[in-house]
């Protein structure tokens, strides 16, 4: 009963889809095999691109004695007995599978053998390991970065697939429509063929059947993992940079993954953060968008979240009042912040109350003595509101 997936699992580098910045002739894995050398690596990258199977790939072809482990399932006994092993066979390959989860007790216990070369680690991970991984398992190990296989790739290895399934009949399409869905993932792919295969009344695997068991893409936006971030963070760059095309991409696929609540609330920092002043009306509009979109709720959220978003991206810019806060705040982090004038304080008589005065504006100390001068707004001239605002402000300085 083992998965398709795993039952094609290929043994040897010629066998493994894809990679071939890492395993292709003369490249870095492929020379360290060729050379029967092997040094403790982490693999990382997104589900089902085959960082397991590159794993036992390089284990296989170099004869090497190895163990599995889940660093959240297997516990500090089992590891225990790994590093009880590698002394007594004068080392091993460890292939630690959720290597970002493994915790420091497991850490402090694998450091040394790591050190003396005991235990040569292959550890795999989906999160970032510049950010995720303990930077003392880092210092010992290379770092592989290992890509989404592209649409080509998924083809042909369903192809080679078909072989392993008896009297399977399935088309062209077919194998094209399960590749655009996988997204990439492999092993999506491949469980996607097999549920099909055994879907169908004679192994006969048609369009149809396909869209009855699926027309969702595979996603990689698991919100444990680093690429939900990175497309949130790919959404309000996008927007930032004026590029409608690209935010209204990232959008979609927030939408296709039905996520709104990430969606508001990115989008609402994005307003004030990235447009600001250059158009302070896009906080009243997309307030009112986010409201529409969740009165109707999905699919038709999507048509008043398009639109903003197209609003947003084609808007002026301006950061100003974002980095004039982020300064004011750098300050009182820092301890810069002085007493408050007396004038200043609650039910003082010395108190000018502006609106007294002509223009509502007169000659009165605010900051604290340390900070007189002290100027944290700097305007940007990207829109007529902004430029009102400088003309006033450069009026109002000019009268202190």
């Amino acid at each position: 009963m083992r998965p398709l997936a795993d039952t094609l699992r290929p043994q040897k580098l010629d066998d493994v889809v894809g990679q071939k910045h890492l395993i292709g002739n003369g490249k870095i894995i492929r020379n360290l095999v060729n050379n029967g050398k092997l040094f403790s690596m982490v693999l990382y990258g997104p589900c089902g691109t085959g960082k397991t199977t590159l794993a036992y790939a390089i284990v296989n072809e170099l004869g090497l004695k190895y163990e599995f482990l889940n660093a959240v399932i297997n516990s500090k006994k089992d590891l225990d007995e790994v590093i009880s092993k590698a002394k007594d066979n004068d080392g091993l390959v460890l292939i630690m599978d959720e290597i970002h989860r493994l915790n420091k007790d497991k850490q402090d216990l694998l450091l040394p053998y790591l050190e003396n070369g005991i235990i040569t680690l292959i550890g795999l991970t989906t999160a970032n390991p510049y950010h995720s991984i303990n930077p003392a398992i880092r210092s010992r190990c290379q770092l592989f970065e290992v890509k989404l296989l592209s649409l080509g790739d998924i083809i042909m290895a369903l192809k080679n697939a078909t072989s392993s399934l008896k009297n399977i009949k399935i088309s062209d399409e077919s194998i094209n429509y399960i590749a655009s869905l996988a997204g990439g993932d492999l092993r999506y792919a491949y469980n996607f063929l097999e549920v099909a295969y055994y879907a169908s009344d004679d192994h006969n695997i048609t369009l149809d059947i396909l869209k009855t068991i699926n027309n969702k893409p595979s996603l990689y936006i698991d919100k444990n993992d680093d690429g939900y971030y990175d497309v949130i963070s790919a959404l309000q760059k996008s927007i930032r940079g004026s590029d409608v095309n690209a935010s209204l991409h990232y959008l979609a696929r927030l939408l296709v993954a039905e996520d709104l609540d990430i969606i508001f609330r990115r989008l609402s920092v994005i307003a004030y953060e990235d447009i600001g002043l250059a158009n302070p009306a896009i906080g009243p509009r997309l307030e009112a968008a986010i409201k529409a979109a969740e009165r109707v709720g999905l699919p038709e959220a999507r048509i008043p979240l398009g639109e903003i978003v197209v609003d947003m991206a084609l808007s002026p810019k301006s950061n100003s009042s974002y980095m004039a806060l982020s300064s004011a705040i750098n300050d009182v982090e820092m301890g810069n912040v002085g007493k408050v004038p007396n004038h200043l304080k609650t039910n003082s008589k010395d108190y000018k109350y502006p609106h007294n005065y002509k223009g509502s504006f007169v000659k009165q100390q605010y900051l604290p003595d340390n900070l007189i001068g002290r100027k944290y707004y700097t305007p940007k001239l990207t829109s007529k509101y902004e430029m009102n605002l400088k003309t006033i402000y450069d009026k109002i300085n000019s009268n202190l």
